[in-house]
This record gives structure tokens, C-alpha cells and sequence, in this order.
């Protein structure tokens, strides 16, 4: 069984800034990258709003240099899946779904949190080419163009509001006439002259076409009418799912305190959970901004809380 000082369970802005500082602070360091290695970042295309790259830079090669870079000072990644935390004999105990088991002095949470998708035909296969599940991340790409919102929440009256900064109209698809969104959200949505509303309506089936550059691109959907069942197609340039998210905190569940959506909760401006030795960043314990800057700002906060807490253990 191989003992770490720390452990870092999930990849991606926070895990990577996490073991880039936790391994220059000359501590042990092996990073669990999971079933998604490098994250949501992976499955993103061009990454315009991430400091450092004036041109911008696809998501998957800034997770690979991001990588490369906590390599460097001597981090380790495992490809594996934690199954399994707890704590034992003042150490942590972390098992694989390979059943291989790995001990840590201090455990670093940084397992994000998923999109909820529609699991509609054609959206995995145009996610990134023309559906996208973060309007702040790719609303500036759709100028001029005209876009669907999903959803009935804040989340998708705050983001249509945002889209129509830079789209020529937005379209607020929503499954019911109700809405869970507040009434000072929904009002602001409805003052907008470039917002539009297809109530019960849902999306069937996404399409689209592979350019000359063998790139894919999302032309159309398929529209259903949830009251009578009558379907119509329509040409539209982009669609932003936003039904909300889910926390990856299924494997910490007992162990520390969550909200009641699921987001691991911190004290204060740390990164300090209730368990003692347990410290979480990213998108697990940020319900506000979910931004890749962000993410990787709160995992260099963890590496210095942990580094400090481990310091403290000596005395």
C-alpha cells in the first residue's frame, strides 16, 4: 500500500492548481484524475476567458499543459476512480474501483460538478459545436446569432438575460407554463425585447452537419409541443442547456457536511471542511461562479490550507 502526504481526488483547474502548489511545497503528492481526466474542460473547445492565452486555447490541450506542468515538480497522476474514503488510524484510506488502496495524510476534494443534461438525441454528439451548457463560457461565440435557452430556474432567465448582450435573439424553451425561476428573474426576462418564450415545449433531437474541415456543427432541433405532441423543426445556431448542476460528492457522502443540492461545504474563505484533514475546491463547493479561473484559484487556497494543516500536525 503506497502512503502520500497528499491526496487529490479529481482533476481538472482545481485539482491541477492544487497539486502545482501542494508539490512545489515539496510534499508527496498523487493525483486521482478519475473517469474524466482533466475534467469538463475536456469536453470544451475553445477556452477564450482563461488568463495567460491571448488567443485563446482548447480546452483539452490547456488540461494537458496544466498537466505537464504538475508533472514537472513531481506529482503523480492515477488514472482510477476512488471508490472508497475513510479515515484510519489517522491516516485517510482511499480504495479504486480497481481495489487498489492508497493512504494519505490529508485529502483534497476536487471532483467538480456535471451539467445536468437533457439526454436528448444529438446533444452529446454537438456538445461543443453549438450546445453548450455555460453561456458565461461560450455565450461571446454565438454574436449575432440566434440561440435557445432550456429551463424554467434562475439559471436560465439570468443566462438568457447574459446571451442577449452579444446574440441577436434568445428563445427560452421550457417544458411547463409554471416556472421555478424567482419573479424578479422571470420579469427581467419577459422586459427584454430580444427574449422569446416556447412554453411546453421540449427538445426532441438536436442536428447538424459535418463541415468540409470534418468539424461538426449543430444547425437545427426538433421541437415538441408537450401538450398535443406535434413536432416542428426550426434552424438555430446554438443551445444552452441550463437545468441545472450536480455535485460529483456521491463519495463523501456521511464523511463531510454538504448543502442540500450536494455542494461540499467550506468554512468561511477556506477550503476547510467539517473533517478534519479534508479540504475541497472547484466546482464540488462553488454554487456561484463555476468558472475554470475560479476553480483554479480555490485549488491553490487548498494547497496552502492543507500544507499549513499538515505543518500544524508536526507541532
Amino acid at each position: 500500500m503506497s502512503h502520500h502526504k497528499v491526496a487529490i481526488i479529481g482533476s481538472g483547474p482545481a485539482g491541477f492548481t492544487a497539486a502545482l502548489y501542494a508539490s512545489r511545497a515539496n510534499l508527496d503528492v498523487t493525483m486521482f484524475e478519475g473517469h474524466q481526466p482533466g475534467g469538463q474542460l475536456t469536453i470544451t473547445t475553445e477556452v477564450e476567458n482563461y488568463p495567460g492565452f491571448e488567443h485563446g486555447i482548447q480546452g483539452p490541450e490547456l488540461m494537458d499543459v496544466m498537466r505537464k506542468q504538475v508533472h514537472r515538480f513531481g506529482a503523480k497522476s492515477v488514472y482510477e476512480t476512488v471508490t472508497a474514503l475513510k479515515q484510519a488510524n489517522h491516516h485517510f484510506l482511499l480504495t479504486t474501483e480497481r481495489g487498489t488502496e492508497y493512504h494519505a495524510d490529508a485529502v483534497i476534494l476536487a471532483m467538480g460538478a456535471s451539467a445536468k443534461l437533457l439526454g436528448t438525441k444529438g446533444e452529446s454528439e454537438y456538445m461543443g459545436y453549438g450546445v453548450s451548457a455555460c453561456a458565461t463560457c461560450d455565450g461571446f461565440f454565438f454574436r449575432n446569432q440566434d440561440v435557445i435557452v432550456v429551463g424554467g430556474g434562475d439559471t436560465a432567465m439570468e443566462e438568457a438575460n447574459y446571451l442577449t448582450r452579444f446574440c441577436k435573439s434568445v428563445m427560452i424553451v421550457h417544458r411547463r407554463e409554471e416556472f421555478r425561476a424567482s419573479k424578479i428573474m422571470l420579469d427581467r426576462a419577459r422586459k427584454n425585447e430580444k427574449i422569446s418564450f416556447a412554453l411546453n415545449t421540449t427538445i426532441d433531437e438536436f442536428k447538424g452537419e459535418t463541415l468540409e474541415t470534418g468539424m461538426k456543427k449543430m444547425t437545427s432541433v426538433v421541437l415538441r409541443d408537450t401538450r398535443d405532441n406535434t413536432s416542428r423543426e426550426i434552424p438555430i445556431d446554438g443551445v444552452f442547456v441550463a437545468i441545472g448542476h450536480q455535485p460529483n460528492s456521491s463519495l463523501v457522502k456521511g464523511l463531510v457536511e454538504m448543502d442540500e443540492s450536494g455542494y461540499v461545504l467550506t468554512q468561511g474563505k477556506s477550503t476547510y471542511t467539517n473533517a478534519d484533514g479534508i479540504f475541497a475546491c472547484g466546482d464540488l463547493q462553488d454554487t456561484v461562479y463555476r468558472q475554470a479561473v475560479t476553480a483554479a484559484g480555490s485549488g491553490c487556497m487548498a494547497a496552502i490550507d492543507a500544507e499549513r494543516w499538515l505543518e500544524g500536525k508536526k507541532g
